[in-house]
């Protein structure tokens, strides 16, 4: 956590660092992302760059499962992307 840089100074004034966005993907039949909504424009992908995994707090009720992937957008973007593997949704993840 770090303190929001917009807030007027004080405690309790903390936002989380890297927060995801829920995020529209299309994907194929393998789950793999082919095409992304940003404001309400499908833009496709024309490259999977990189893929992971991570599966953290597997002894938790609530337990992470997440595959990730870096996007090429046929705009020349490029995301990291994942897809919850517990619920389903997918989000972009931000840095900073």
């Amino acid at each position: 956590m770090v303190a929001d840089p917009r807030a007027a100074g004080g405690a309790g004034r903390l936002r989380p660092l890297n927060r995801p966005r829920p995020l529209q993907v299309e994907a194929n039949e393998g789950s793999k992302p082919i095409a992304v909504y940003l404001l309400g424009q499908r833009l496709a992908v024309e490259e999977l760059l990189e893929s992971w995994r991570i599966d953290d707090e597997w002894w938790r009720p609530k337990h992470i499962a997440r595959a990730y992937w870096r996007v090429l957008l046929e705009d020349g973007r490029t995301l990291d992307v994942y897809r919850d593997l517990v619920s389903g949704r997918w989000a972009q993840q931000t840095y900073g």
